[in-house]
C-alpha cells in the first residue's frame, strides 16, 4: 500500500485572546472529543513540558478507530503539530497556529497534510475530493470548539 498527499488549509476565528485560546486548546482534557461532538474516549500521557501523546478510540460508521497521537507544542509561537503514530492516517500532520487578531480575539490557521493511504494511485479529482471531506470535517469540529472556548472562559 502506497501513501498518497491530500493537503488541505482553513481558518477558524474565536472571540478569545491568542493566549488565552491557546493555553486553552492546548491543555488536554479527556472530556475533548464530546466538546468536538465525537464519540469516543481519551487518555492523556504527557511526556514533557512540550510532548503530549494523545491515545483515542473514536467511531466511524459504529466502527472503532484506534489512534496514538504526538502533539508537539511551541509556546512562544502560539503554535502545535498533531502526528498520528498509528491508526488509518499514521504519519500524517496537521499544524495549528494562534494568531491574534487585536487584543480581544485569535484566529486559528490550520493546515493538514494528510496521508492517504491506498493500494491504487487515486486521481487529482479523487485527492481534491478527500481535501474537501477532510476540510469540511476539520473545520465542523473546530466550529464546535468555538462555541465550547466562549462557554467554558
Amino acid at each position: 500500500m502506497k501513501a498518497y498527499s491530500v493537503k488541505y488549509r482553513f481558518s477558524q476565528h474565536f472571540n478569545v485572546p491568542a493566549r488565552q485560546a491557546y493555553d486553552w486548546f492546548t491543555d488536554y482534557q479527556p472530556n475533548d472529543l464530546a466538546l468536538m461532538k465525537i464519540k469516543g474516549q481519551r487518555k492523556i500521557s504527557k511526556i514533557n513540558s512540550d510532548t503530549v501523546l494523545l491515545n483515542e478510540t473514536t467511531y466511524r460508521n459504529g466502527k472503532p478507530i484506534k489512534k496514538n497521537k504526538l502533539v508537539r507544542l511551541n509556546e512562544v509561537g502560539l503554535s502545535w503539530s498533531n502526528t498520528p503514530v498509528s491508526g488509518p492516517n499514521r504519519y500524517s500532520q496537521f499544524l495549528y497556529e494562534i494568531v491574534p487578531v487585536g487584543k480581544k480575539a485569535s484566529r486559528l490557521d490550520f493546515t493538514g497534510l494528510l496521508l492517504y493511504y491506498s493500494n491504487t494511485k487515486p486521481s487529482g479529482n479523487k485527492i481534491k475530493q478527500l481535501a474537501e471531506e477532510e476540510r469540511q470535517h476539520d473545520s465542523g469540529v473546530w466550529r464546535h470548539l468555538a462555541k465550547a472556548i466562549i462557554r467554558e472562559i
